[in-house]
């Protein structure tokens, strides 16, 4: 399975260009494409400015309308397949690779909002602007969304963090939040993640726990040190009793 869009040690990488300036599109298929009616100027130009003396058959008229009826009958069903499978990504994510007139490729990625058809044309909304559904150059999955999620939160809880010999137990919190959000993801997910980033958190993790272990070991021997203290006192208050007596 390809990445919608390529991570490095769980860091997203993405088009430095990235949603520099929105544009709404507007087709110019529509002024380049050859429609019923212009086609039909054309056969009657053709039919006015023939050779009188070489003129062209009924025939071969009726077999060029033919052939462009065919032609105009496929380009509709082309435009319906278009308008079908861009009505598909409606609620979905999806990147988007747009090039501007001058040349400069930018890209977006988001979710379609709606599809709208111009000029014989398909159009996906995102974020409010209009993308041609032939610039959508993938549509991303759910498991590759919910990954993106995941290590978004892994990274934020990360800057949270001291070095690994600066942890104390006042850390505990934030790498617990990693190690949960790690532990619920597939093994595609951890790909993603990147083996530097899995490595860090594995040693805050072993980290964490040796300072729990600590604490639990000092607390043991308080509650050990207490009892002794507690027995002392109470063998020192018997043997006065008995001095007493």
């Amino acid at each position: 399975m390809s990445l919608a869009a390529p991570f490095v040690d769980g860091e997203l990488v993405t088009n430095t260009s990235q949603i520099a300036k929105k544009e709404t599109k507007t087709s110019s298929a529509s002024a380049n494409s050859m429609d019923k009616e212009a086609f039909l100027q054309l056969l009657v130009a053709q039919m006015k400015y023939q050779d009188p003396l070489e003129p062209t058959s009924n025939t071969e008229y009726i077999s060029q309308y033919a052939t462009f009826s065919e032609l105009e009958q496929m380009q509709n069903m082309s435009a319906n397949m278009t308008l079908s499978r861009a009505s598909e990504m409606v609620g979905k994510e999806v990147i988007v690779e747009s090039t501007s007139d001058s040349g400069k490729t930018t890209t977006i990625q988001g979710q379609v909002e709606s599809v709208s058809y111009q000029g014989n044309k398909a159009y996906v909304s995102i974020d409010g602007t209009l993308y041609s559904v032939d610039d959508v150059v993938q549509i991303v999955d759910d498991e590759y969304q919910a990954g993106v999620e995941a290590i978004s939160t892994i990274n934020k809880e990360l800057e949270k963090l001291p070095k690994i010999e600066q942890v104390t137990l006042n850390d505990a919190t934030s790498i617990l939040n990693i190690y949960n959000t790690y532990a619920t993801m597939t093994d595609y997910q951890v790909e993603m993640l990147g083996e530097e980033k899995e490595k860090l958190i594995s040693e805050y993790v072993s980290k964490l726990n040796e300072l729990l272990a600590a604490a639990e070991e000092a607390a043991k021997n308080e509650a050990a040190k207490n009892e002794n203290k507690g027995d002392a006192e109470e063998g020192a208050e018997n043997a006065e009793g008995t001095v007493t007596e």
